[in-house]
This record gives C-alpha cells, sequence and structure tokens, in this order.
C-alpha cells in the first residue's frame, strides 16, 4: 500500500500514460451502445479518433496541466458536436480538470471549472435534458472536482512544509548531539586524567624506592619494580584510552554527559567516585523519595579505576532516571562480579513518560548518550530498554580485563 501511495505521489510518466490508455479503452468500449433513447449515436472510427485526442494527452497532464486540459476540454466539445454519448469521454476532461485545480493556482482552477460547466450544459442542450438538471450537474460535477484537486494542492503543500521541518529537526538533533559528544569527551579526559596521573604518581614512588635499596635489598626492589610494570600497564590503558577519545570526531561517537543526583558538575580534581560508593549514592537517592536496593552479586574485588568510574557514572544515570521520570518506583541495582567481566544492572518499576507520536523523531537524552559512550571506551556494552512486565532496564557489561585498543 505504502509503494503505491509512493508511486502516486511521484506521478511517474509511465502511470498517467496508463490512466490515459485505460481511459481511452473504456471510453471505447462504452461508446459502441450509447444509452437508449438518448439519440447518441454509437462510436464509429471519427468517434474513436476523437476519443483518442480527449484522453491521450493525459499521458502528460502533470507537465502541461492547462494545455492537456485545453486539448481535452475542446476535443471533449468536438465530440458532442459530433452527436456521441458525451458521459463516456467525461473522465478525461474532469482529470483534466482536477490536475488543474492540484497544480496551479485558484484563478485557473475556476476558470477550467467553469468550462467544464459550459461543456456540460451544451451536452445536456444538446440531448434535449431539462435545464434545471443539467445545470445543477454542471455545477456541482465540475466544482466536487476542482474541490478536491484544491484539497490536493493543499496537502502536497502541508507535506512539503512537514518534511522540511523534519529535516530541520534532524539537523538540529545531530547538531546536539555532536555538541554532547564534545562536553562528554571534556569530562571523561578529566577523569581519566585523574587516573593517569595516581599512575604516574605510583610509579614515581616505586621507583625512587627501587632505586634506594637496589643493592642492599633486592628482593625489595624486585618488588617494586613488579609494581612499576603493573601500575605502568593500567596507566598506559588509561592513557590510551584518553587519546583515543580525543582523537575520534563527534561523528564517529555517541557519547554526552550524564547528570547524577549528587550533582553533575564535579570539579576538575575531585577524587574519583568508585563502586565502594554506591551506598553513599543509594541513601542520596532514597533521600530523593526513590526507594533502592542494592544487592552484590560474587566476590568483589578491585577494578581498574576507570572500570570502576564508568560502572559508577552508568549507576547515577539510570538512578537519575528514575527520580525525573519514573516516579513513583522502585529501584534495583544489582552489581555482579564475574570471572572476566563486571555486570551493573539497574531496573525500576515505573511509568516512563508517554512516548512521542510516530510522525516525530526520537531525541537521544544525553545521559543516554554518555552511558554508551563510557563503556564504548572500556570495551564494554549497555543495553538500555523497557521491560516486559513494566517499567526500565539498564544494563552495563564491562570486561575487567580489556585493554585499550585491544
Amino acid at each position: 500500500m505504502h509503494r503505491i501511495t509512493r508511486l502516486l505521489e511521484r506521478g511517474t510518466p509511465w502511470l498517467d500514460a496508463t490512466i490515459a490508455v485505460a481511459f481511452t479503452v473504456v471510453a471505447v468500449l462504452l461508446g459502441r451502445e450509447p444509452e437508449p433513447g438518448t439519440g447518441w449515436q454509437p462510436q464509429d472510427g471519427l468517434g474513436i479518433a476523437v476519443t483518442c485526442l480527449v484522453n491521450a494527452p493525459l499521458a502528460v497532464r502533470r507537465r502541461a496541466p492547462l494545455t492537456v486540459f485545453a486539448i481535452s476540454g475542446s476535443t471533449w466539445a468536438l465530440f458532442i458536436t459530433l452527436d456521441y454519448w458525451p458521459v463516456v469521454n467525461s473522465m478525461g476532461p474532469f482529470l483534466a480538470l482536477y490536475t488543474v485545480a492540484a497544480l496551479r493556482s485558484v484563478r485557473p482552477a475556476v476558470v477550467c471549472t467553469a468550462v467544464v460547466g459550459v461543456v456540460w450544459v451544451y451536452a445536456g442542450w444538446r440531448a434535449g435534458q431539462p435545464t434545471p438538471a443539467v445545470v445543477a450537474q454542471a455545477v456541482v460535477f465540475p466544482a466536487v472536482g476542482c474541490r478536491f484537486g484544491v484539497a490536493a494542492r493543499v496537502s502536497a503543500r502541508r507535506a512539503d512544509r512537514l518534511a522540511e521541518l523534519a529535516g530541520q529537526l534532524r539537523r538540529e538533533q545531530a547538531d546536539r548531539m555532536r555538541r554532547a559528544v564534545a562536553e562528554e569527551q571534556r569530562r571523561i579526559a578529566r577523569e581519566l586524567h585523574d587516573v593517569v596521573a595516581h599512575h604516574m604518581s605510583v610509579i614515581n614512588v616505586q621507583g625512587g624506592l627501587a632505586r634506594y635499596v637496589f643493592d642492599s635489598e633486592p628482593d625489595t626492589a624486585r618488588a617494586a619494580l613488579d609494581t612499576i610494570n603493573e601500575t605502568s600497564q593500567e596507566g598506559l590503558g588509561e592513557l590510551r584510552r584518553m587519546l583515543t577519545l580525543l582523537r575520534t570526531g563527534p561523528d564517529d561517537t555517541t557519547g554526552a554527559g550524564p547528570d547524577g543526583p549528587d550533582g553533575a558538575g564535579t570539579t576538575p580534581y575531585a577524587p574519583m567516585p568508585g563502586l565502594a560508593r554506591l551506598t553513599e549514592m543509594a541513601e542520596r537517592v532514597r533521600a530523593a523519595g526513590v526507594p533502592v536496593d542494592l544487592r552484590i552479586q560474587g566476590t568483589a574485588r578491585p577494578l581498574a579505576p576507570g572500570v570502576e568510574l564508568c560502572a559508577y557514572r552508568v549507576v547515577q544515570e539510570a538512578l537519575t532516571n528514575v527520580i525525573k521520570h519514573a516516579r513513583p518506583a522502585d529501584a534495583t541495582v544489582v552489581v555482579a562480579y564475574g570471572r572476566q567481566d563486571l555486570t551493573v544492572t539497574v531496573t525500576d518499576d515505573g511509568t516512563r513518560e508517554r512516548s512521542l507520536p510516530d510522525n516525530v523523531p526520537p531525541l537521544s537524552g544525553h545521559g543516554l548518550i554518555g552511558m554508551r559512550e563510557r563503556a564504548r571506551l572500556y570495551g564494554g556494552t549497555v543495553d538500555v530498554g523497557p521491560r516486559a512486565d513494566g517499567g526500565f532496564r539498564v544494563c552495563l557489561t564491562l570486561p575487567t580485563s580489556a585493554r585499550a585498543g585491544k
């Protein structure tokens, strides 16, 4: 059905040619046996030729609607003058009238409507029909055809305007997403700076220790070198992620910054939060009116600072969305430690705000973009969507042994 609608809107030449052929065939078949008692003669070779002249121009009706109407209407009048049944060829002039009303301004449409009415009255006069009935038909039928054409023109203009506005809305949305990505990149870069600075400090201290006891305590120096090796690997991984982030353009990512329940605007050198602070966050969310059940599954263990920061921010944004969009609701946060990954799931049983109409493109919230950007930087994934039994679910999966760039 949609394909047929698109073909009609495009107005392909072969479609109009098919209509012209169909009108011609119908007119020839009906004209062989006119309505009994009307006095019209059956179509002969001349009638068929005039019928072709009435309907053939319809094949180019969209390219030259006024010219097509003039040819179709005048040959229709000639067809009536030759005493052929006018009804069989009335479809062509009416379609030409509709086309003029749909593609041209109101003034030529009104003139063409009057011309069709006059030809209709002329046909009634030739048939000897009662004048009041003929005049009524000559007024109503052309007016209805013209009205449909004008309505089609208005509808087409409205559709073009809506398409233009939709395109503008998509461009504005893309621009907002690019700005959001840039903002989140700056935020993550500041946080990764703290991670790298921490690793470099450890390396510096351990390097000084190893140098100091290199000759007197070889085992202590060896342990310090091992610590430097492990710390440098983690630091290089964080540094590589930061450089990848800064090197990637906004068009290649989907990221933006979250606004957490404990405040979005963290200072550049504030201590980075981790999973150990989820209890504090849950208490703050409970104080905001949303009951939170925090569960830990598996054996908790130290993780890379960047991984813990990513998990913390995702939980923060998910609970913020519950506060903003799903109250009253109960939230559940499950932190599951796997052998090689970390899974954080945040669910609620609330009702989201009503969805937008189908003809309005959805807008991606900055918080959701930020979740995906953070997970992507650490080789993880985020699954976001409504639950089958009501509410919403956010599930973050992070490989705890992932290295940037691998």
